[in-house]
């Protein structure tokens, strides 16, 4: 038993299996079935496979994304695949809080406490493509936006809430079949407290936007522009200036991860930094290298990684910081939601 440390106090045992040479074994030992060698080197019995066997995915069953904690430190987080929100409690009870979520993606928590949901139209059939609004007193849910300038939405992907109150959320498309857009736009757009609704960055300024946060004195954007399908498409990070009226300018780049995948998800600690949800085991297109393993990578505003925190899943899509202290980190992956204590705390407008 081999033990590492990785930074971030990550501790990780490692079982390594010494291969004995099968000369010295006998071929009696080996009919047996006895655990002799490193068996990630077995060969694929190709004499048993069709000539064109390949593994492929069968059902995408669970994807999780969106993850959010209220005053009482419940997650919430969205099963798009499942077309559901899930709720886990303070003792890690799974439960199904709402079963038919309009193929959710990102959530957040107003300064009120009220849930913000991106419901998006990936993943699957049933996608309403809007912003709600959830009562978490009463569980009323209302519609903030389903349309700008007449037309639906793409696919609304994620949301945050400045100090100001207004709403500001990514709406790209992901999914294959383009042909439902109405828009020519994948656009950042922001809420006013008033409910009118801006679109703010389009492009050619960002490809396609993800993940967003927002500074806690109100005043920094911070966009993931993310896209694998387009060989000329950008996998950065951007950061603009926000004036007091909501407008954006002075754009600039705060990371770039090159031709792997890219930010997803994004929140940021009290000292300022971004922690980035990105990577992925395998890549999708030829457009897309695997020179981003799956991780939580923590970047300065100006823009130097800290580190990255290795998660072991398939692909890395979103966090949020929760607990008494908000020194809890939860990542959401893939199917698996993962826990990592920090030393520094996380940023939220609540709880």
């Amino acid at each position: 038993m081999r033990l590492f440390a990785s930074a971030g106090a990550l501790m990780i045992a490692l079982l390594v299996l010494e291969p004995m040479p099968v000369s010295a074994i006998g071929e009696e030992t080996l009919a047996k079935g006895t655990l002799v060698m490193d068996l990630r080197q077995v060969a694929v019995p190709v004499q048993l496979l069709a000539p064109e066997a390949r593994v492929q995915v069968a059902a995408g069953v669970c994807f999780l994304e969106g993850p959010a904690i209220d005053a009482a430190g419940n997650l919430y987080c969205s099963d798009i695949a499942g077309n559901r929100i899930l709720k886990i409690d303070g003792q890690g009870l799974l439960s199904v809080f709402r079963a038919d979520s309009g193929r959710t993606n990102g959530n957040t928590f107003d300064a009120r406490g009220r849930l913000i949901s991106c419901e998006g139209a990936e993943n699957g059939p049933g996608g309403r493509r809007r912003i709600v609004r959830t009562d978490m007193t009463t569980g009323a849910v209302e519609v903030l936006t389903e349309r700008y300038e007449g037309k639906r939405y793409n696919s609304p992907n994620d949301v945050v809430v400045d100090p100001r109150g207004r709403i500001w959320f990514t709406d790209p498309l992901y999914a294959p079949d383009r042909s439902i857009m109405e828009h020519t736009h994948e656009a950042v757009y922001r809420i006013d407290t008033d409910s009118s609704v801006h679109r703010v960055i389009t492009q050619p300024s960002i490809g396609r936007p993800n993940g967003l946060a927002v500074t806690a004195n109100g005043k920094t954007l911070y966009v993931i522009d993310s896209n694998y399908i387009r060989p000329d498409a950008q996998r950065k990070i951007w950061a603009f200036d926000i004036a007091d009226d909501g407008s954006v300018s002075g754009q600039r780049q705060v990371y770039d991860f090159g031709r792997g995948r890219g930010g997803d998800g994004m929140r940021l600690d009290s000292q300022g930094n971004l922690w980035v949800a990105a990577g992925i085991a395998a890549p999708r297109t030829a457009n897309e290298t695997g020179d981003v393993p799956t991780g939580v990578y923590v970047i300065t505003p100006d823009g130097k990684l800290l580190g990255r925190i290795p998660i072991a899943e398939d692909v890395v899509t979103n966090l949020t910081f929760g607990g008494p202290d908000k020194k809890t980190l939860y990542v959401t992956a893939g199917k698996t939601i993962f826990r990592i204590s920090t030393a520094v705390a996380g940023y939220s407008l609540f709880p």
